[in-house]
Order: C-alpha cells, then sequence, then structure tokens
C-alpha cells in the first residue's frame, strides 16, 4: 500500500491521463504511418514506434498499479508532534549551522526542488519518529550528517 498525499494522487491521476489520451494515440499513429510505408523487416521508423510504444505501455501499467494501491492521507488528522509521512521538517546541520527544510512524502512524490524528499532517503529514515530538540545522525552517501530538529508541521 502507499500512502500519499491528495495533491501527489492528484499528480499521478493527471500525468496517466496525459500518458493514455495524448501519448499512446500519437505512438500508435506513428506506428500506422510507418506500417503504410511498407516492407516492415527493414522499417527503422516502425520498429522505434513499437519500441516506444512497448516503453509507453510498461509506464502506464506502473502508474496504474501504483493508484490501484494508493491511499490518501488527510494531512489534517496527522499530529505534528513526531517526525513522519507528509510532516514539514525543519532542521539544523550541526556540521555548517546550516539551515534545511523538507517535507516528507512518498517516493513518488519526492522533488527535491520542492523541499520534498522520499520517506525512503537516508535523511526521512533517520528523522522518523524524533521530536522537536532531538539530534539525529543521517547516514548519506557522502559521510555522516548530524541533524537536529527545529520544528515539525503539517
Amino acid at each position: 500500500m502507499e500512502y500519499m498525499s491528495q495533491e501527489g494522487y492528484d499528480k499521478l491521476v493527471a500525468e496517466l491521463q496525459e500518458m493514455i489520451n495524448v501519448e499512446l494515440p500519437r505512438v500508435k499513429d506513428a506506428i500506422a504511418e510507418a506500417r503504410d510505408k511498407g516492407d516492415l523487416s527493414e522499417n527503422f521508423e516502425y520498429h522505434a514506434a513499437k519500441r516506444e510504444q512497448g516503453k509507453l505501455l510498461s509506464r502506464i501499467s506502473y502508474k496504474q498499479k501504483i493508484l490501484e494501491n494508493a491511499r490518501v492521507i488527510d494531512a489534517s488528522v496527522l499530529g505534528n508532534d513526531t517526525v513522519g509521512l507528509l510532516r514539514k521538517v525543519e532542521m539544523t546541520n550541526l556540521g555548517n549551522n546550516a539551515k534545511m527544510t523538507y517535507t516528507i512524502v512518498n517516493p513518488h512524490e519526492a522533488n527535491l526542488r520542492e523541499g520534498k524528499i522520499s520517506i525512503k532517503s537516508p535523511i526521512a529514515e533517520a528523522l522518523l519518529g524524533k521530536k522537536i530538540g532531538e539530534t539525529v545522525e543521517a547516514h548519506v552517501p557522502s559521510g555522516i550528517l548530524k541533524l537536529r530538529i527545529d520544528n515539525i508541521t503539517l
């Protein structure tokens, strides 16, 4: 089961609809156009379009499976006393006193540019279940980060 925010769920549904209603018809048209050119055994455009169709159908199937197992969490019923899914965590890197703010989300919603990190990331795993004021050590690829939790919000 995949827990996610309503925003993440809606985004996945929109991506799936785009693939089914826009990309798939475009690929099918490309296959039909390539097929009309004759000999399929040496028709590069036909084989490229079929490959693209296979990749697209695989992505569609993957997104459908995610949505089948998705459960939308109402963030308003979550407490903000400990770090968990859909919580925004303000913290300080004790190594360089840099302030960071991340929202912990489902892996399918993770986007570092938006300040959203996966619940399966090393930083989020180290923070889970911790409270304001606690210090944690996150084992990241570049070493160990010492982080102090300054605030937790929804």
